[in-house]
């Protein structure tokens, strides 16, 4: 089978047949079919022939870059070979090229790191207490991006048929834009998107995927309060229309149904009367609510039924009746929601469709219904030039070997289970740069790897010698918090720090908890246990410190409930794209920390040291 040309996108975009048939809202079922046929035709000719795909995308983007001020610097002179690109050019991180990054965000023009304008910066979410990273994109990447999504409802239409009858409620939001001093726009890529007319001008004739229950208006609007409002109420208008649910991560959606518990008495009362509540003030909001909005006494009373119930267990599916899976991002520190989507959905499927960043789009799930602890991407070789940087273990603990660039692997030749750091070239004039995932290789489809996504590599906790990933933490966190199930209590959200002020330094976790019977209290022998349970939890370089002494007992620290809604509400006021917020799991910025102390209502340390076993002795391999 001859390889599928890098070009070929809006092939698979846009080529429509000749002959329609309408079916269900003026929808072309043939475009529909034939579409969905094309673009499942795409992801198995490009996975076929991933190492044809992954040569043309690197010949090609040095080919058209071949004399910009990067790749002349380290000597590449015009090869487009990936053995002389490998050879010459370094494997690097952000404050590698935040030199360059600076100057085209200054303003200067001349083609530092791409033949082809630089036309605005996507921000990293910049949630973690670090600076917001600038990544340069260029136009076509719009396209690029299109594609991408246009290949994940074809994929699910193979698992649950009929989509394109309905509608799906995503909330979906914007944030303001910043410009850099040369005048250049920064935001979030997700804003980049939909603000795009690749978004907004998208027609659901001919691609019903993209039918959603809020009006562009009202995922356009910047006051959270009002867009959250406004997109709650058109999906509850059109409950009946609605097939699927989601938002871009699970904590996202959760925040939409925690906001539905708190108004819903208003807006039962707009659907009753069909009026809008006086604090939307927003009038392109309220133009668009009123084009969906009218009158409906039955739907307002039946809303109020099912919420004024004692229980909001299966609240989605009730309210939302012909609802088939919740779409939302459920892996890496997003399990911990689980529990809760489970219980607002009876057990509705979690789909995790696709995974990227603002660097790139990576990769898709072909297997969408699957059990989220078993989500494993797809690599799409057009989308970028991937790499890979094997993982060393110290101790039981990974780390990526920067310092080995001759043991990097392309996308063909990575091995089942192996765990790497991610590595990309794009379109948009990254070259070698490390992204700071950490992805397992669960399979292949075809010869392009699916990969598990691990962690974030700089997501971490370290008082000493030890090191403390986001996994390893989450998973020590809940085992810690399986001591407060006997009390009828859960642990809504966590995070951390690493507190050097005392000596020896020492772990900080700040949890916020919810009681089903506020009349228990818990004792504080039982936030003990939870401490050493923790402890017990972590690596081997950790526990052998504590006992040591080189680090301090693990502390917990009790907030009061709502304090991690108020440090989302202070990340937003710092610029933090309400799409791509997470809760950090590590918090290093004074100002964050000083939020969570003043929110703390009661402090428990480790009891003791956590067992470790001496004579351990630590090793270092390949694996």
């Amino acid at each position: 089978m001859p390889p599928v040309p890098v070009e070929a996108s809006n092939h698979y975009l846009f080529n429509e047949p000749n002959d329609e048939l309408h079916g269900v809202n003026g929808i072309n079922t043939n475009i529909v079919l034939d579409k969905n046929k094309k673009l499942l035709k795409y992801i198995e000719d490009v996975t076929i022939n991933a190492d044809e795909m992954q040569e043309g995308v690197l010949a090609k983007i040095l080919s058209s870059s071949a004399h910009v001020e990067y790749l002349q610097r380290h000597g590449l002179d015009g090869h487009t070979d990936k053995e002389t690109y490998k050879k010459v050019m370094p494997v690097v991180t952000y404050e590698d090229l935040k030199p360059d990054i600076d100057r085209i965000a200054n303003g200067d023009k001349s083609p530092i790191l791409c033949s082809k304008p630089i036309s605005e910066f996507l921000t990293s979410s910049g949630t973690s207490g670090g600076e917001r990273k600038l990544m340069p994109t260029i136009e076509e990447e719009l396209e690029r991006k299109t594609l991408f999504y246009s290949l994940q409802m074809p994929v699910m239409d193979q698992f649950v048929p009929g989509l394109d009858k309905g509608k799906g409620m995503y909330f979906l939001f914007i944030k303001s834009e910043a410009k850099t001093p040369g005048g250049l726009l920064a935001r979030p890529v997700l804003t980049s998107y939909y603000k795009s007319s690749h978004f907004k001008d998208r027609k659901h004739d001919h691609d019903p995927y993209t039918n959603y229950t809020s009006p562009n208006e009202t995922i356009f609007c910047l006051d959270s309060y009002q867009s959250m409002y406004s997109q709650l109420l058109c999906g509850l208008c059109q409950n009946e229309e609605v097939l699927r649910v989601g938002a871009v991560f699970a904590s996202g959606f959760i925040r939409a149904i925690k906001f539905l518990e708190k108004h819903w008495v208003s807006l039962c009362n707009d659907i009753r009367t069909g009026t809008i509540y006086d604090k939307i003030t927003n009038p392109s909001v309220r133009e668009a609510v009123m084009k969906i909005l009218k009158p409906n006494p039955k739907l307002a009373a039946f809303i109020e039924v099912e919420c004024k119930k004692e229980s909001w267990k299966g609240i989605i599916k009730r309210l939302w009746p012909n609802t088939k899976y919740i779409d939302v991002i459920v892996t890496g520190t997003m399990s911990q929601y689980i529990p809760i989507l489970d219980n607002y959905s009876n057990g509705l499927p979690l789909v995790c469709t696709m995974y990227g960043s603002s660097e790139c789009y990576f990769g898709i799930n072909l297997n969408p219904l699957c059990d989220p602890a078993e989500v494993s991407y797809t690599l799409i070789p057009t989308m970028a030039y991937f790499e890979f940087l094997p993982l060393i273990k110290i101790n039981g603990q990974t780390d990526s070997i920067s310092h080995l660039q001759d043991h990097i692997v392309d996308l063909v030749d990575v091995e089942l289970g192996q765990e790497y750091e991610l590595v990309v070239t794009t379109y948009a004039g990254l070259y070698r740069y490390r992204v700071g995932d950490i992805l397992r290789v669960a399979g292949f489809k075809n010869k392009a790897p699916q990969f598990t996504f691990v962690c974030r590599k700089n997501v971490v906790l370290s008082i000493d010698a030890d090191k403390t990933d986001e996994v390893e933490l989450q998973n020590a966190v809940k085992n810690g918090a399986n001591h407060l199930a006997q009390f009828g209590a859960t642990l809504t959200e966590y995070t951390s720090c690493a507190n050097t002020s005392t000596i020896p330094g020492h772990y900080v976790l700040y949890w916020e908890i919810n009681m089903e019977n506020n009349q228990t209290t818990i004792p504080g022998s039982v936030f003990e246990e939870c401490c050493l349970a923790l402890e017990e939890s972590l690596n081997s370089v950790y526990r052998q410190g504590r006992v040591s002494e080189s680090i301090g007992p693990l502390e917990i620290k009790i907030v009061e409930n709502g304090t991690f809604d108020k440090l989302m509400d202070f990340a937003l006021s710092l610029g933090a794209s309400i799409n791509q917020y997470k809760t950090p799991r590590c918090v290093k910025y004074a100002p964050i920390v000083e939020l969570l102390n003043s929110k703390v209502v009661s402090c428990y340390t480790s009891p003791q040291c956590p067992k470790w076993v001496p004579g351990q002795k630590r090793w270092c391999t390949l694996e």
